[in-house]
């Protein structure tokens, strides 16, 4: 909507779109008239019709180039062809079963056959629900409850991983200097920021210290080292040597959060790092487009949820893990997004990165895409960003933000509302292009207005 469209007493376009009288009628009866928070922005998002390949089609038919991918879990992007021949065979033969089905099997075996860490497998229906495991996981083997995590990093909606996931300036640091635990949702019980040592993102030496402090009453370390809301930046090889040290000496369990970031390499973000984790957290493209999470590791540290000889340390499973569904959908989108399929479109993605890099240096602007492989991040201002402090927003910027979004939605192509996004299989050069110049205009004329 641009800011010259009438709008009538319900703050909606006038005449009504096809998506504002849904907005309105979801009002009716969903808190907030959205189902999801990360994706709402006002006065409302198009409501999606269908998709084909990397378009949406909004309800009032307007064709959208989709970049937010559904928060990155699209690698095939929309409807696409292999997936919808397995859903249509899956679905022929039962939606959900008692029973285990050889679905399951084959993908976990597609999961070890990309990477040795990701020996064995369980599957869950989210990457919140796999964090969750994964951190009782590691708290059922090493007997030992309290976790640690890195400051401003997302790992899902559990209590514990959301510990300073959005601590404002005045409360990051505590007493001593270090980032201090905040909870992120109200109620938050105070025993859960007891129980979280939150860590620095970019500081090698002070998350040495507090590790050396904190490590031998830790049951894990959870990271994701290209994490989305902590700038989509790499962590620095001196803070994950410290991880690596304090792990190796106090015993501490490594999960390494791949939900996001699985699709940046064949065998996902781990061996990219040169990190041997204990646990590995997966979604997004592992299914699909349906819903979907695993723990996946070696098989000594995944027998923490062994079964058959009776009460496991740690129960994991869920009324529809693993059903057939996921497990079609998910195994046809890993077989078509193989090391060919990775490499061209992490080549795309450094292409984008690239070509709006120099259209914001060419126009003089002190602004930058970040991002690894397929994804990337619009970040403004002249500051190096290297963690979630340095890549929040000042004021000015978290203003204008939103503007640019807007503006990429109004030139036909759709971005997560904090101007990130991915790329898909059926993205090609046009489409780069296309990105490219759309959000290097819609910046210039943002910071210059």
């Amino acid at each position: 909507m641009s800011s010259s469209t009438l709008l009538n007493d319900t703050g909606m376009e006038a005449p009504m779109t096809r998506s504002a009288a849904a907005f309105l009628r979801e009002k009716r009866v969903v808190p907030g008239g959205s189902m999801r928070h990360a994706s709402w922005f006002p006065p409302h998002p198009p409501y999606a019709a269908r998709g084909e390949g990397c378009w949406i089609i909004d309800l009032d038919n307007r064709r959208i180039l989709d970049c937010a991918n559904n928060f990155f879990s699209l690698a095939h992007g929309h409807a696409f062809a292999p997936i919808v021949s397995a859903l249509t065979d899956a679905i022929a033969r039962g939606t959900a079963f008692g029973l285990p089905m050889e679905g399951e099997i084959a993908l976990a075996e597609a999961l070890a056959a990309r990477n040795p860490r990701l020996a064995h497998t369980r599957f869950c229906n989210s990457g919140t629900e796999a964090v969750m495991a994964a951190i009782k996981g590691a708290r059922g083997a090493t007997g030992r409850h309290r976790i640690a995590k890195f400051e401003g990093c997302y790992h899902g909606s559990y209590d514990h991983a959301e510990v300073s996931l959005e601590s404002r300036p005045e409360e990051w640091d505590d007493a001593s200097g270090n980032p201090a635990s905040i909870a992120y949702a109200k109620g938050t019980p105070p025993a859960v920021l007891t129980d979280t040592v939150v860590l620095p993102y970019a500081d090698a030496d002070r998350c040495a210290a507090i590790l050396k402090r904190e490590g031998p009453t830790l049951a894990a370390i959870i990271l994701d080292p290209q994490a989305s809301k902590a700038g989509m930046v790499p962590m620095p090889a001196e803070v994950i040597a410290a991880v690596k040290e304090a792990c190796a000496r106090d015993g501490i369990l490594l999960i390494v959060d791949e939900v996001v970031n699985f699709r940046l390499g064949f065998g996902g973000i781990s061996p990219l790092f040169g990190l041997e984790p204990d646990f590995v957290t997966l979604g997004k493209i592992i299914g699909g487009g349906l819903p979907v999470g695993a723990v996946s590791g070696p098989a000594e540290r995944m027998a923490v949820f062994d079964h058959a000889r009776g009460k496991p340390k740690v129960a994991l499973g869920g009324t529809f893990s693993a059903n057939p569904l996921t497990m079609a959908a998910g195994l046809a989108s890993l077989t078509h997004y193989d090391e060919p399929a990775v490499a061209r479109l992490n080549a795309l993605g450094g292409a984008l990165r690239q070509r709006v890099n120099q259209g914001l240096e060419a126009a003089g602007l002190p602004c930058r895409l970040a991002g690894a492989g397929s994804l990337f991040r619009l970040h403004l201002g002249a500051r190096k960003i290297v963690d979630y402090r340095s890549a929040r927003p000042l004021p000015a910027e978290a203003e204008a933000l939103p503007r640019i979004h807007a503006a990429m939605l109004a030139a036909g192509i759709l971005l997560t509302p904090n101007c990130s996004g991915a790329l898909s299989t059926p993205m090609g050069e046009a489409q780069v292009a296309q990105i490219a110049e759309a959000l290097v205009r819609a910046t210039i004329a943002e910071v210059r207005a």
